[in-house]
């Protein structure tokens, strides 16, 4: 028998980004809900998908949007991640409200924001997919948001030599690179936690 709990752990074990996605309804007040379904789909053109519960409220906010933007959340940003995933609040109250040049509203502090013209919608098993044509988009160096197993995290990318030395871990010898007494510490002290 299928376990869809056993399914959804298992889902979880992939490491995604944290998005917010924001579009206007038809009256023109911001529309916005947390996601961690993003991905590319083409480079030309560039295009991105995500993907909505089609038992969401704004779902139809979405479907009839000619445009929307995704937001790839910074580290310090899971506040707006938590914000913007509770229902029934005004997730935009206390921001400064601007859109961006495809006409969705701008979150500040991303990682990147992906604005979209919207091109195709598929419905997928509980979910509808949004596939959008970028038409403008932002980076700043920032750290991202991640979510993995059920919980928020951040990224750890491998030491360089160079980052080792500069922490005072290792040194470069004639025989190549070795670790410090300092660095032989850590190394020690990180092997001892990692066997409880």
């Amino acid at each position: 028998m299928f376990d869809p709990h056993a399914f959804r752990n298992a889902l979880g074990s992939f490491a995604t980004g944290v998005t917010i996605v924001t579009a206007r309804d038809g009256e023109g007040r911001p529309v916005g809900l947390t996601a961690n379904s993003f991905n590319s789909v083409s480079l030309d053109p560039p295009m991105v998908l995500w993907s909505l519960s089609l038992h969401s409220g704004s779902l139809p906010v979405f479907r009839d949007a000619e445009n929307w933007a995704v937001h790839v959340l910074a580290a310090d940003q899971q506040e707006m991640s938590d914000r913007f995933a509770t229902p029934a609040i005004d997730k935009f109250d206390g921001l400064d409200l601007a859109d961006g040049t495809e006409g969705a509203p701008l979150i500040e502090g991303c990682a990147a924001r992906f604005g979209c013209r919207a091109r195709f919608e598929y419905e997928g098993g509980d979910h509808a997919i949004f596939l959008g044509e970028v038409v403008d988009f932002d980076r700043r160096e920032a750290e991202p948001l991640i979510y993995h197993g059920g919980q928020y995290g951040r990224i750890m990318r491998a030491p360089t030599s160079a980052d080792l030395e500069r922490e005072g871990l290792a040194e470069d010898t004639a025989s190549g690179l070795s670790l410090t007494d300092r660095g032989r510490e850590l190394l020690s002290a990180l092997e001892r936690v990692s066997k409880r």
